[in-house]
């Protein structure tokens, strides 16, 4: 039984070698590429609901950015608190900034997917640029930077949306871990010719690909995944590529208990589900290995089984995982979180086993 378990040890160190290597590596290893800036039109479409604090704040940011020809559409979603004044003042203040309101409506009542798609069907430009309303760009490039990767064939860009830093906080390192190893996954597979997702912090698109599958419809019922099951039903390898400039980066505020993030990650891992088959089984089976990778060694270590083999090879993963995952996080801006690693991936990797065992029993809730 422990041989038996000893090779499955050393099968899941394999996987975890050729996924880092291979997978991980193709955006680990690449070079940022200097586009040219196309000053195409662009929409920045941001759909906000009881976010008035935050849009007072991140607006002017949008408006002020650095680039000859964009709009912004402010959609209002049925906001019960004072958002749809700030909008209104919004759209006074500055010539380029629109208004959508969004009224309760019994089919879709606090459907984001809705107020986003008569957001997206009042854009007056062809590519429109995502963002949410407690985000804000980290330059006044933003736009420049995401719009220069449209190409011809490349209508779909995906982006990286960022948490902001808090001092002395453990959570936060957990919280911006995990969005960096999210963002390493997506970004990889896209360069390996398979987007799965994308997030709405940071995704831009050209219109045509939104009215070539009827928006949300095949999807609409499910209240999250305006982002990233559209980008899994709509991406190829032929539309998509990705930025990762630092200019591009949006950044937002992290949530600040556990409870808060761990609510928001339940939803995220029951959007998941909806994917495509091949996107659900290979995130599955990464999960897998990294759950296996934490309980094999424990019980081969128990038991004394080959320990000197067993811990050589707990070392020489950790080595090439936190190498290629330590490229990445330069990349993205991320490097304090790698300090943390070892410990920070145990704990996330159990988080998320509580997640799937929670969501088994109870269904996560969606608040938009």
């Amino acid at each position: 039984m422990l041989l038996l378990l000893f090779c499955l040890f050393i099968v899941i160190i394999s996987f975890q070698l050729f996924y880092y290597l291979i997978v991980f590596g193709k955006f680990s290893f690449v070079k940022a590429k200097k586009n040219n800036p196309k000053r195409i039109p662009i929409s920045v479409i941001v759909c906000a609901k009881n976010e008035a604090e935050n849009a007072i704040k991140y607006v002017p940011l949008l408006a002020e950015q650095d680039y000859p020809n964009f709009e912004i559409i402010l959609i209002d979603d049925a906001s019960s608190d004072d958002t749809l004044d700030v909008f209104e003042a919004f759209e006074k203040q500055y010539q380029n900034v629109r208004l959508v309101k969004v009224e309760n409506n019994e089919a879709f009542w606090g459907n984001k997917k809705f107020a986003l798609t008569l957001g997206i069907k009042a854009a007056r430009k062809e590519y429109l640029l995502f963002t949410d309303a407690d985000c804000y760009p980290t330059s006044k490039n933003w736009i420049t930077e995401m719009s220069s990767n449209f190409t011809m064939q490349k209508t779909i860009v995906l982006g990286y949306g960022a948490y902001e830093k808090i001092a002395n906080s453990f959570l936060n390192k957990i919280i911006r871990f995990e969005t960096l190893l999210t963002a390493v996954q997506y970004f990889s597979w896209a360069r390996m010719g398979k987007p799965y997702m994308g997030i709405g912090r940071n995704l831009a698109y050209k219109r045509e690909e939104f009215f070539k599958v009827d928006g949300y419809r095949d999807h609409l019922k499910i209240r999250s995944g305006d982002d990233d099951l559209f980008i899994n039903q709509v991406a190829n390898k032929k539309n998509t590529t990705i930025c990762f400039t630092p200019d591009s980066f949006t950044l937002s505020k992290p949530k600040t208990n556990f409870s808060d993030w761990f609510t928001q990650k339940r939803r995220h891992v029951a959007t998941a589900k909806h994917y495509k088959t091949f996107d659900s089984a290979q995130l599955g089976l990464f999960y897998i290995t990294q759950i296996l990778f934490i309980i094999l060694p424990i019980i081969l270590l128990a038991f004394q089984f080959q320990w000197i083999i067993v811990l050589s090879l707990i070392g020489f993963r950790y080595l090439f995982t936190w190498i290629i995952l330590g490229f990445a996080a330069g990349k993205l801006k991320e490097k304090d979180v790698m300090y943390w690693y070892p410990i920070i991936e145990i704990v996330l990797i159990f988080t998320q086993l509580n997640i799937f065992v929670t969501n088994i029993f109870s269904k996560p809730v969606h608040w938009k």
